[in-house]
């Protein structure tokens, strides 16, 4: 990072995109909110106390989810629950909000190794720009372990014929946890996410990546079992 910027300093016709720490990138980010909003209206898809959307985000060190959570949370207010998901051994963000570190959070300080499948989560500290801003807009954090994110590849792929990288694929550990998991249905209690709203609720894993995959490579990731 250090050398990239001073490499984009040295040429008068670079701009050097800091991930951690520009505003421009995040409020960029932010836009995506605005055209969901119209997605959303063209499938006469309501947003409202009695249908609500809930949001899971793949993160890393929290640019991409930040950003999109603040537009979100713009556009759709109260109405909208977002949730960020990372690898288990990776949870950068996580710590970040929990420890009230931010920045300086590392998940190596708390016996992580940061290794994982999920190469576009692999941060070992959030960024502390987006930690602070959107430490109050963000309903919670999921952490997920790698073999799920091939099932849950190899699951969507089966089901809808679409591939999205695994760092992609952690997303899906909300919809699965919401309905089951302790922790989820005391946050659902407290925020009248009742089984009836939650039947008329929009739930959305946010996918990225995959585009520039190589084929022998998406081959190699179906067959994946850890």
């Amino acid at each position: 990072m250090a050398e990239g910027r001073r490499a984009s300093d040295a040429d008068p016709n670079s701009y050097f995109v800091d991930d951690e720490r520009s505003k421009d990138l995040f409020l960029g980010y932010a836009v995506a909110a605005s055209r969901l909003e119209v997605q959303l209206r063209q499938q006469g898809v309501t947003v409202d106390a009695e249908h609500p959307l809930l949001v899971y985000i793949p993160a890393g060190v929290g640019g991409a989810p930040g950003g999109v959570t603040y537009g979100l949370k713009h556009v759709f207010g109260d109405h909208v629950h977002c949730f960020f998901t990372e690898p288990v051994l990776c949870p950068s963000v996580l710590l970040g909000f929990a420890t009230g570190r931010y920045e300086k959070a590392s998940v190596h300080d708390f016996g992580l190794s940061g290794r994982t499948d999920a190469d576009g989560l692999a941060c070992a500290s959030p960024s502390g720009f987006v930690t602070r801003l959107d430490e109050n807009l963000v309903s919670g954090c999921f952490t997920v372990q790698d073999g799920r994110l091939y099932d849950f590849m190899r699951l969507l792929h089966t089901a809808e014929d679409i591939l999205i990288e695994p760092s992609s694929c952690a997303a899906f550990i909300g919809p699965a946890a919401m309905t089951a998991q302790p922790r989820c249905l005391e946050y659902r209690e407290a925020h009248g996410l009742t089984d009836r709203v939650m039947a008329n609720a929009t739930q959305i894993c946010w996918s990225t990546g995959g585009r520039l995959v190589p084929e022998d490579v998406w081959k190699e990731y179906l067959e994946t079992y850890i």
